[in-house]
C-alpha cells in the first residue's frame, strides 16, 4: 500500500468527525480505552501537558510546545484538525511524524480498527501516543480535539490540565450555555493535577473550581496571575509588557494576532507552573515564543500571505474568537476591502455574520468537504446582515478571483472556517 493509498483508506473508512460530523463523533471512551490496552498504554512512557478550550488551545499548545523545545526537552504535539498535510498532527521537536510510520502502523492496525468500529480520530491519538513512546520524547502537549471529558485525549495522566476559555461553539455535543459546555471541558481535570484557566468568566471559574475541590485540586487564574499588555509590532513580531512573571519583563512573539495576547497569557501561567516538575530557563521562554511558527510550523493563525495587496487568513470560526479578528482587520486594513468566506454547517450563523464589515465585497464558497455549508445558502444569510457578494464554488477560484480585483493598495481577507484556510495555504 502507498501512503497516499493508506490516507484515503483512513478518511474513507474510519468515521471522521471534521469532515462528516455528528455521524462520526463517539460519545465514550470505551474503544480509546480499548486501543490504549491494545498499544499497551503508550501514554505511560512520556510526561504530558493536556490542553483544552474553545478558541486558543492550539496556539497555547504550540507556545508551549516551541518553549520546552528551546528548554532542551524532545517534544512531542498532538494537535488537530490539520491544514494542508495530515502529518501535521503529530510532531517531534517541530517534526512532522514520517509517512513510513504513518503507513506501518495502519497497515498493521487497520483491520483492528475496523472491528473495533472505531473513529478517525481514536486512530489518530493512538498512532501519536505510540509515535511519542518510539521517538522516547521527554513530553507531549497534547491538545483535545472537542469538549473534553469524553475527547480520546482524556486517558492522559497529565502534568498539568489547561482551559484557555469557554464559549459557544459545538454546542450540538457539548451543550447550549457556558456552564455545560465549561463542564465537559472540565472533564480533563484530573486527581492532583493542577489546573491552569485562561478566562476570568464567574461562571467558568465556578465549575472548575468545584471540578477540583471533588479531585482534590487546584486551580490558577492566568488572568490574576500574570499580566500581559500589548506594546506593538518590532520587525515582525508582536512585543509584549509582562508582569507577574519574575525575571521578564517583554516578551516577543512571532504570532501576531492581537489575541495571542491572552493565549501568551495562559502559556507563561502554565510554564511558571511547572517549573518544579520542568525546569525552564527565561532564555528558553524567551527564545521559544519568539520562534513559535519557526520551531513548531504553526499556520493559519492571523498569517499575512501576501503584500500588494495584503492578503491575511485566519482560522477563526465562532463568534468570540472571530470577534478578535475582525477587530484587527479593522485595524490593518487599507483600500477596499475583499473577504473570501467559507463556513461549516454548524455554526451559528446569526451570532458570527453580524460581526463581519458590511463595507466589504465578499466572495461566498465553500471548502471540499462534506460539512462545507452550500456557497449559496451562505450568501443568501449573509444578505440579512448587509453582506453583499457572488457565489464562487472553489475556495481556490474564490482566492484567485479576489486576486485578480484588489487593487495592490487594497486587502483581502480569508476565513470563516478551518477547511476555507486550509485549502488556500
Amino acid at each position: 500500500m502507498t501512503y497516499e493509498k493508506c490516507l484515503n483508506e483512513m478518511y474513507n473508512s474510519l468515521p471522521m468527525y471534521q469532515r462528516q460530523g455528528k455521524a462520526a463523533y463517539k460519545a465514550d471512551l470505551n474503544r480509546t480505552l480499548a486501543i490504549d490496552e491494545h498499544y499497551d498504554h503508550p501514554h505511560n512512557s512520556w510526561k504530558s501537558i493536556h490542553v483544552a478550550g474553545t478558541n486558543g488551545k492550539g496556539s497555547v499548545s504550540h507556545m508551549l510546545a516551541s518553549v520546552l523545545q528551546e528548554a532542551g526537552y524532545k517534544t512531542g504535539l498532538y494537535t488537530s484538525p490539520h491544514l494542508k498535510d495530515f502529518r501535521e498532527r503529530i510532531k517531534v521537536n517541530g517534526q512532522m511524524i514520517s509517512k513510513s510510520f504513518v503507513l506501518d502502523f495502519m497497515e498493521e492496525g487497520m483491520p483492528y480498527f475496523k472491528e473495533l468500529g472505531a473513529s478517525f480520530f481514536e486512530m489518530t491519538v493512538a498512532l501519536a501516543f505510540d509515535h511519542f513512546r518510539s521517538e522516547k520524547i521527554d513530553v507531549a502537549i497534547v491538545e483535545v480535539g472537542m469538549g473534553g471529558r469524553l475527547d480520546s485525549t482524556n486517558i492522559i495522566s497529565p502534568l498539568a490540565s489547561v482551559i484557555t476559555n469557554i464559549g459557544l461553539d459545538h454546542t450540538a455535543f457539548l451543550g447550549t450555555d457556558v456552564r455545560s459546555i465549561a463542564g465537559e471541558k472540565a472533564g480533563i481535570i484530573k486527581p492532583d493535577v493542577p489546573v491552569i484557566l485562561g478566562t476570568n468568566n464567574p461562571v467558568v471559574e465556578d465549575v472548575v473550581d468545584s471540578a477540583c475541590q471533588k479531585q482534590n485540586t487546584r486551580w490558577v487564574s492566568a488572568p490574576n496571575r500574570i499580566s500581559v499588555s500589548n506594546i506593538g509590532i518590532e520587525k515582525g513580531q508582536r512585543k509584549y509588557q509582562i508582569s507577574g512573571y519574575e525575571g521578564i519583563d517583554t516578551i516577543t512573539c512571532d504570532l501576531t494576532g492581537t489575541y495571542q495576547l491572552w493565549n501568551l497569557q495562559t502559556a507563561l501561567t502554565v510554564i511558571d507552573q511547572l517549573k518544579p516538575m520542568l525546569p525552564i530557563d527565561r532564555s528558553a521562554i524567551k527564545n521559544g515564543l519568539a520562534k513559535v511558527v519557526k520551531n513548531t510550523g504553526m499556520m493559519g493563525r492571523w498569517q499575512k500571505l501576501n503584500t500588494n495587496p495584503n492578503v491575511y487568513c485566519d482560522v477563526a470560526h465562532n463568534k468570540e474568537g472571530l470577534f478578535h479578528v475582525m477587530e484587527q482587520l479593522q485595524e490593518v486594513r487599507k483600500g477596499k476591502l475583499f473577504i473570501v468566506l467559507g463556513v461549516v454547517n454548524d455554526k451559528a450563523l446569526d451570532q458570527i455574520l453580524p460581526l463581519f464589515p458590511t463595507d466589504a465585497y465578499y466572495f461566498f464558497t465553500q471548502a471540499s468537504i462534506p460539512r462545507a455549508l452550500s456557497a449559496e445558502t451562505l450568501k443568501k444569510k449573509a444578505s440579512e446582515y448587509g453582506l453583499i457578494g457572488e457565489v464562487v464554488d472553489s475556495v481556490r477560484f474564490a482566492y484567485d478571483h479576489a486576486l485578480s480585483v484588489a487593487a495592490a493598495s487594497d486587502t483581502i481577507f480569508i476565513g470563516g472556517s478551518t477547511f476555507t484556510v486550509a485549502e488556500i495555504l
